[in-house]
């Protein structure tokens, strides 16, 4: 009897050792379970916050992005408000030296001026060349009574011209056409004697002489030519001096 009592102790006793074990395995794996639960979460909160986070960085760099499209705008803007600046300044300085350099022909108009007439260097006062050449222009249209009024005018008014031997060697001529032969022959010599240095004087002696031809002076002329060969034996004048020299008999 008692030894069947032990026996069944021990079968319960393996009985409830059984149970324990067959529960075991069934715990542990519901730990498990929880253990990957939990960290399938943290890894979700952790890739839901990169995610953010990386969101976070793409508006970020959207922003910057706007920012720099927006600063080359203001760049491309400058640059071309710069641009439009320069053209304007360009424009202005040129207008500027366009001015004085205006300003200053027409002031020029009223200053005394250094020029070289008939190769002799001399000081011209404003309007003097304007007024010989318009009496120049009398005379090659023909006016030849306006010509020796203007060319009278222009000595008189201008007396230190440097135009003044090529006025009166024109009044000569101007004199000599109206047919004033003494009047020319007078104002020819004023150029002999007052300007002997001018390319001017052989010029009028040659007038002189041609004068005194179509007068019959053949004396005087011959003189007059050999005058020419003696003191403007150089000038291209005095080849036609020698021809006319030649001439007279």
């Amino acid at each position: 009897m008692s030894h069947r009592i032990s026996w069944l102790r021990f079968a319960a006793a393996a009985s409830v050792a059984g149970a324990a074990f067959a529960a075991a395995p069934a715990h542990a794996g519901l730990f498990d379970d929880n253990e990957a639960r939990q960290a399938i979460l943290d890894l979700r909160a952790k890739t839901d916050n990169l995610t953010s986070q990386l969101s976070a960085a793409q508006r970020t760099i959207l922003d910057q992005s706007n920012r720099l499209d927006q600063l080359n705008q203001q760049v491309a803007t400058l640059r071309g408000q710069n641009e439009d600046l320069a053209n304007q300044l360009s424009i202005l300085q040129k207008q500027e030296k366009d001015y004085y350099t205006d300003l200053d022909t027409r002031l020029k108009k009223f200053e005394p001026q250094q020029q070289t007439v008939d190769g002799v260097q001399g000081i011209v006062q404003p309007g003097e060349t304007d007024a010989f050449n318009a009496a120049s222009q009398q005379f090659r249209n023909g006016d030849f009574k306006n010509a020796a009024a203007s060319f009278r005018s222009f000595i008189a008014k201008y007396p230190q011209s440097p135009y003044q031997p090529s006025a009166q060697y024109w009044l000569g001529n101007a004199l000599y056409a109206l047919r004033d032969y003494k009047g020319s022959t007078t104002t020819w010599d004023g150029v002999v004697k007052n300007y002997p240095q001018s390319p001017r004087a052989p010029e009028a002696l040659l007038a002189i002489a041609n004068n005194q031809l179509e007068q019959g002076q053949k004396a005087a002329a011959r003189k007059t030519l050999e005058q020419i060969l003696a003191q403007y034996g150089s000038s291209s004048v005095a080849q036609s001096a020698q021809s006319r020299l030649s001439q007279i008999k």
